[in-house]
């Protein structure tokens, strides 16, 4: 093999290797450590039916996720008022059934090694007028019919969203309109 083609063979590998892992709707990416850890954290909480169990969440991020609540100093108090039944449990639903989806990763800033966000779902991150049939069964999964015809007509996501960055900040958790 001449050296010209082994750089060249040596240039591409690189290339595919360093480049960042963007889920295709198909593919799950692979979560960093971080994010891993507070998912499942956030899917401890949830799983409890205690939406006060969040805050161990919280706490693990370092910051308080944007709830769609401005100067919400008790985002647990914010939650529950949010939520249908007071206690949170819809909310607590929610985060299960988004977090049991596979995200989508999006690169976001500057820094090379912690530039990516994970986002759940990952229809979140598709045009919905463009759904594969699994895909629609998907949004179908997380919200009624309903809401499948207005976000198919509005061609956008708008329903819950979490958001957490590739060093594990809660970045969001919220209703998108």
């Amino acid at each position: 093999m001449s050296l010209r083609l082994l750089l060249v063979v040596m240039g591409i590998t690189l290339v595919h290797v360093l480049q960042p892992a963007v889920a295709e709707p198909t593919q799950t990416p692979r979560l960093p450590q971080s994010v891993a850890d507070l998912r499942n954290a956030i899917l401890a909480a949830a799983r409890s039916g205690n939406i006060d169990e969040l805050k161990v969440a919280f706490d693990m991020s370092g910051t308080l996720p944007d709830i769609g609540v401005v100067a919400a100093d008790d985002p647990i108090k914010a939650l529950k008022a949010k939520s249908a039944d007071g206690q949170g449990h819809d909310i607590l639903a929610t985060l299960i059934e988004l977090l049991n989806m596979p995200p989508a990763a999006k690169p976001f800033g500057r820094d090379i090694e912690n530039n990516l966000v994970y986002i759940w779902p990952y229809l979140a991150e598709r045009p919905l007028d463009k759904l594969t049939p699994s895909e629609d069964v998907d949004l179908h999964r997380l919200v009624s019919p309903a809401k499948v015809a207005d976000m198919h007509e509005k061609k956008r996501w708008t329903w819950w969203c979490v958001v957490i960055a590739a060093d594990g900040n809660w970045l969001m958790f919220k209703h998108i309109d």
